[in-house]
């Protein structure tokens, strides 16, 4: 495993994180405690981590699967990231929740879940611009930084070309921005990440493998079970991007290396990128994605030495 610093934290990262959306049910498939446990405890082995997860992955589901495990582990091992914003009420279905009294609730809830009493990153979960333009929202959670039970804030921006909030990070003290960033959608190349860099945050790629279509499993025609969000994709729209993997799986993707191994490296070879963060939905998942590393650059301007 390689290690960056996230930005202007004091947090050493693995290049390799575990997304942890799948947790919540929407993803294919159910989870047990045993399963969860498996696939965090490889991690570890591997030398990963970083844990992403959110409020509404489940109604704290996500969160109480990666408690459960924490409990039993060394949790300063880890660094938790989660997520606030949103209300989960059934499979695909959220409200917004962002007043400042809100997002207390929902940081309380998500340290019971959780299991710990500090949480490492808590972003801003895909919100509108007016939701973030909310001072006591930010007065909050300073407090909240000041109290110990958050170490650091960050943003998760919905639209990954949202320059308004990226802008505005330093500003009201997140250090951090997670993007949907992949090889079919560079859309954070154009704005984004040259605001990243201006503000030294760290970034977190999200949908690294673009919700697994960059990993070479699936071909034009596949159909996905009704409790797997990709179901929920426009059908021509995924032709379209399953015709394009191909492509760049001929033409780009060197011969004898795997394809989301490629994909997860090309993600960590932009300077900007300080780790991503791919759904793992079994322990060979995870051992294949953590090969990245081995392909991502030591020359990167957040690059630091093995832990």
């Amino acid at each position: 495993m390689k290690y960056r610093r996230l930005g202007k934290t004091d947090l050493t990262v693995s290049v390799v994180g575990v997304g942890t959306w799948q947790f919540g049910g929407e993803w294919g498939m159910d989870f047990t405690q045993g399963e969860v446990d498996q696939i965090l405890h490889t991690a570890k082995e591997l030398g990963i981590n970083l844990i992403d997860t959110a409020e509404c992955y489940g109604d704290h589901l996500s969160e109480r699967l990666i408690g459960d495990y924490l409990k039993r582990d060394r949790r300063e091992d880890w660094i938790v990231a989660t997520k606030f914003g949103h209300h989960f009420h059934d499979r695909f279905t959220r409200t917004n929740h962002y007043g400042a009294a809100e997002v207390l609730d929902q940081l309380d809830k998500s340290l019971q879940a959780l299991q710990t009493d500090y949480i490492d990153l808590y972003q801003f979960h895909s919100g509108p611009d007016e939701a973030f333009d909310n001072d006591d929202l930010w007065t909050m959670l300073d407090k909240q930084v000041s109290a110990g039970k958050i170490r650091h804030l960050g943003l998760s921006i919905a639209k990954n070309d949202n320059l308004h909030q990226t802008a505005s990070s330093t500003k009201i003290n997140a250090q951090t921005i997670q993007v949907v960033y992949n090889r079919l959608d560079r859309k954070p190349e154009e704005a984004v990440f040259a605001s990243c860099q201006e503000q030294d945050l760290g970034v977190l790629a999200r949908v690294p493998l673009a919700s697994g279509y960059l990993s070479g499993k699936y071909k034009p025609g596949t159909v996905f079970a009704g409790n797997d969000v990709r179901h929920r994709h426009d059908p021509e729209h995924v032709k379209q991007l399953l015709s394009q993997v191909e492509e760049i799986k001929r033409n780009e993707v060197p011969e004898g290396i795997d394809m989301a191994q490629w994909a997860l490296a090309w993600c960590l070879n932009h300077p900007a990128v300080t780790t991503v963060i791919p759904g793992s939905k079994s322990p060979a998942q995870v051992e294949a994605n953590a090969k990245a590393a081995e392909l991502a650059s030591d020359q990167h301007p957040q690059a630091r030495p093995q832990l």
